[in-house]
């Protein structure tokens, strides 16, 4: 089954690009890259204090930063539009990076861009079969869009759908698994999955801490915090505003397996710039 991959990772398993070309280019994308909150800071318009109050914002809240920003009168309609084509500018796309760095010739560029497509259209293209019909198929889909949005915002990392997930599989890699459930007259269900590493690995983007402070119940009290701002965010979703709902904490005593051997549970396994990980859905 094939499997959507980044266009880096993709690479390096081809053997087209080494480690360390594919950690310099990643840096180079990153750097060209800032979320709009450093353009601000660096542009002298907002302090550390305050970009941080709007990422804590938009922890609670599926809102862009701008928004928030004009919301509480730090940022104006202009200087947001500003700082977002400045944005735009400063972005250059990984296989451009990798062609102006010398990494690769515009020719296996081309080539090697039409076979990640082709491979990522048809790890899609399964998710598609797998859902038709699917009593979950409008839950997994907005799953997925959630994450890789929550991902982004929180972790500033990509997060994107990769295969499905079989249960064996998620025993073997998974170990750590946070599962939040909601009770209600449609009772839902979000885990996160992922080993201690790719857990640490996320602990230490959400709470901008080096390695060295992460110990193990930390990353897992992190894990359980994703999965339940993911879960916030999914019943806004799946439940009708005027039903009545109530989350219960993150558990981690129900495997990733065992959640994705239920009938009714979706395991999506899913692909970050911090480890891979699985996102399993149910109801």
């Amino acid at each position: 089954m094939a499997a959507a991959k980044f266009f880096g990772q993709f690479l390096l398993e081809r053997g087209v690009i080494d480690a360390s070309q594919l950690l310099r280019a990643l840096d180079l994308q990153r750097a060209s890259n800032p979320m709009l909150g450093e353009i601000a800071q660096a542009e002298g318009l907002i302090t550390i204090a305050q970009a941080r109050m709007i990422n804590e914002r938009q922890r609670r809240e599926d809102r862009r930063f701008g928004d928030i920003a004009q919301e509480l009168h730090l940022l104006t309609a202009a200087q947001v539009d500003d700082l977002v084509e400045q944005q735009k500018r400063r972005r250059r796309l990984f296989g451009e990076i990798l062609v102006e760095e010398g990494m690769l010739d515009r020719a296996t560029l081309e080539t090697e861009l039409a076979a990640h497509q082709a491979d990522r259209a048809e790890a899609l293209s399964s998710l598609a079969r797998h859902l038709d019909g699917h009593p979950l198929q409008v839950l997994a889909d907005g799953s997925i869009a959630t994450c890789a949005k929550l991902f982004l915002r929180i972790l500033k990392t990509q997060a994107q759908f990769s295969s499905l997930a079989a249960p064996r599989g998620l025993e073997e890699g998974h170990p750590l698994c946070a599962y939040v459930q909601v009770d209600a007259a449609r009772p839902l269900g979000v885990a996160l999955a992922c080993d201690a590493a790719t857990a640490t690995a996320f602990t230490c983007a959400f709470l901008s801490l080096p390695p060295s402070a992460c110990d193990e119940a930390l990353a897992r009290d992190a894990l359980g915090e994703l999965a339940n701002v993911l879960m916030g965010y999914v019943v806004k979703d799946a439940l009708p505003e005027d039903m009545a709902y109530r989350p219960k904490p993150p558990t981690f005593l129900r495997a990733a397996s065992e959640l994705a051997a239920q009938p009714r549970t979706v395991a999506m396994a899913m692909t970050s710039q911090l480890g891979p990980f699985a996102l399993l859905v149910g109801g």
